[in-house]
């Protein structure tokens, strides 16, 4: 069964981009949905057709991160984008991410999220038709340290504008890497009354709070009339043969650990003596496997390695309390 085509209201928050008022916070786990509604605002005027993202210092950290260099980037180096190739853009020196908004700014839900989605990168399946779209990317802190272990699930319609609310069609979530990076394999939405094209997803960094968002499409026609479409979400979109490829990074409002190098991988040995219970970071769990913390029993509900920041009670997405 799919849902009716039909979305977040057309006075639903969300408003054109106004450097620096992004949070980028949010609240709850990743896998508690959030009420669907929410007080009505006057969006700020509509961006021109065809506004795109201008480079910004966290889109070079991105190179940076691709090519292994140290972070952050010392001042007066030049590093190139790979999205800007070609443009015949002038460059700025990379010494912190900020580049005039603030973390990632967040978005309105909308009806149409669940919990519980299934851990995968792809999420094409026998059946699915539509233009492909791979998106890629990386997760930052404030403080440009790519953030490992970011889960991040993303939900979309169909190529006929419909969401599945019986299944899980097009819908899924991940992590990120040890290098904060992310790849998603889709296809491009489609359209219905009210909204232009875009992809839902919500991020979180181990152990806190979530931010919820959605990424758009340069050069939609429906940019200008969508009262939640922000322009600091536009992803960089192009093609690559008979689909497209897209490229976001996401900054959340916390801070990363900067060392030496590539960002530490996940502990892969568990203390001797774990406090609180039988519940360590660093030990491969498997579905179906109990373990205790603060007293309290829980059973995994989905294979993964533990990581601090992800105990029991920080991500009902992988543990259910018994």
């Amino acid at each position: 069964m799919t849902a009716p085509r039909h979305d977040e209201p057309a006075s639903a928050p969300g408003a054109a981009p106004r450097p620096g008022t992004g949070t980028g916070t949010g609240t709850g786990p990743v896998h508690t949905p959030a009420p669907a509604s929410a007080s009505a605002s006057a969006p700020d005027p509509s961006p021109t057709p065809g506004t795109e993202r201008l480079i910004s210092r966290k889109s070079l950290l991105r190179a940076a991160v691709a090519a292994g260099a140290a972070l952050p980037l010392l001042s007066g180096t030049v590093a190139l984008a790979r999205d800007s190739a070609g443009r015949g853009r002038s460059l700025p020196a990379t010494p912190a991410c900020d580049d005039g908004d603030g973390p990632t700014h967040d978005q309105i839900e909308g009806p149409y999220f669940k919990p519980d989605s299934p851990l995968r990168t792809d999420l094409v399946t026998a059946g699915t038709t539509g233009t492909p779209l791979t998106v890629s990317g990386y997760v930052f802190g404030r403080n440009c340290v790519p953030l490992a272990g970011v889960l991040l699930d993303f939900w979309q319609a169909d190529d006929a504008g419909n969401y599945d609310m019986a299944g899980y069609t097009l819908r899924g979530h991940q992590f990120t890497d040890a290098k904060g990076a992310f790849t998603l394999t889709t296809i491009v939405p489609g359209l219905y009354p009210g909204r232009t094209r875009h992809l839902h997803v919500k991020a979180q960094a181990p152990g806190r709070p979530v931010l919820t968002t959605q990424l758009y499409f340069p050069g939609e026609p429906r940019n200008t009339t969508d009262s939640l479409f922000d322009a600091t979400l536009l992803m960089n979109v192009r093609g690559a043969g008979g689909g497209k490829e897209g490229t976001f990074d996401f900054v959340l409002n916390v801070d990363g650990t900067p060392g030496p190098g590539d960002p530490t991988d996940p502990p892969t040995d568990p203390p001797t003596d774990p406090p609180g219970g039988t519940w360590a970071p660093g030990h491969a769990y498997a579905a179906g496997d109990r373990v205790t913390y603060n007293g309290a029993a829980y059973r995994c509900v989905q294979a993964h390695t533990s990581m601090t920041g992800w105990e029991p009670p920080n991500v009902p997405a992988l543990w259910r309390r018994e």
